[in-house]
C-alpha cells in the first residue's frame, strides 16, 4: 500500500488526486509543517529537502512532485494516465510534466517564497518579487491556453486525460488570488473547472478540505 505524506493543497495535491484516480489502497499522513515536523529527523529521513510529497511504495521512498507522478503512472500503464511509452503523445507528455514542475512551478515559489530570494527584512524589495514573478507567470498561463487551443482540449494533450491535467489544475489553483488567475482565461478556466469536476478530485479536495476558491 502507498503512503503519501501531504500538506493540504501543497504541492502533494497533484500525486493524491492521482491516487484516487487510480482507486488504489493508500494512506495519507499530513506532515505538520507550522511546528515544523518537515526539519525533523524522521521526515528529513525520508526527503532530506523537507519537502512534501513524499511516497512511499513498500521499500521505494520517493519525492519530487513530477517523479511520483511519473512511478504512479508507469506502475499503473492500464488506467490510461499517461500515452504510451515511445510515441510522440509521450514525449510531448514528457514535456509538459517538466515544464510544469522546472519553469511554472517555480515561478510560483518564486511568488510564495519572495524570502528565498531577498532578506527578509526588506518587505519593499520581496514585494517588488511578487510583482516580477506574477508578471513572468501571466505568458506562462498564456502559454497554456494556447497549448488547449492547439490540442483541441477537453485536455492539455488533446483527447486523452493525462497526469498533466491535475497538475495544471493545482499549479491554476495557486493563482487564485493573483490580479490575473488562471481561471479568467477562456480555454484554462474551463479547463481548470473540468478537471475540478471530477469525482477523484472532488474526493480528494475534500479530504484535504480545502476552502473556497477551489481554483
Amino acid at each position: 500500500m502507498f503512503t503519501l505524506y501531504y500538506g493540504p493543497g501543497n504541492a502533494s495535491l497533484t500525486p493524491h488526486m492521482l491516487l484516487e484516480e487510480l482507486g488504489v489502497p493508500y494512506e495519507l499522513r499530513p506532515v505538520d509543517r507550522k511546528n515544523g515536523e518537515q526539519h525533523q529527523p524522521a521526515f528529513r529521513a525520508l526527503n532530506p529537502n523537507g519537502l512534501v510529497p513524499v511516497l512511499v511504495d513498500g521499500d521505494l521512498v520517493l519525492y519530487e512532485t513530477a517523479a511520483i507522478c511519473l512511478h504512479l503512472c508507469d506502475t499503473h500503464p492500464k488506467a490510461g494516465l499517461a500515452p504510451a511509452v515511445g510515441s510522440a503523445e509521450r514525449a510531448h507528455f514528457y514535456k509538459w510534466l517538466v515544464w510544469l514542475t522546472n519553469t511554472l512551478q517555480s515561478a510560483l515559489i518564486t511568488y510564495f517564497h519572495p524570502e528565498h530570494f531577498g532578506p527578509a527584512s526588506d518587505t519593499a524589495g520581496q514585494a517588488s518579487i511578487q510583482e516580477h514573478a506574477q508578471v513572468r507567470i501571466g505568458p506562462m498561463l498564456d502559454q497554456l491556453e494556447a497549448q488547449l487551443q492547439k490540442s483541441g482540449g477537453p485536455w492539455i494533450l488533446g483527447q486523452q486525460y493525462t497526469a498533466v491535467d491535475p497538475y495544471v489544475l493545482m499549479l491554476g489553483r495557486w493563482t487564485r488570488n493573483f490580479e490575473r488567475p488562471a481561471r479568467n482565461l477562456p480555454l484554462l478556466g474551463a479547463h481548470l473547472r473540468r478537471v475540478l469536476a471530477r469525482p477523484a478530485v472532488q474526493r480528494t479536495f475534500e479530504q484535504e478540505e480545502l476552502s473556497q476558491p477551489l481554483v
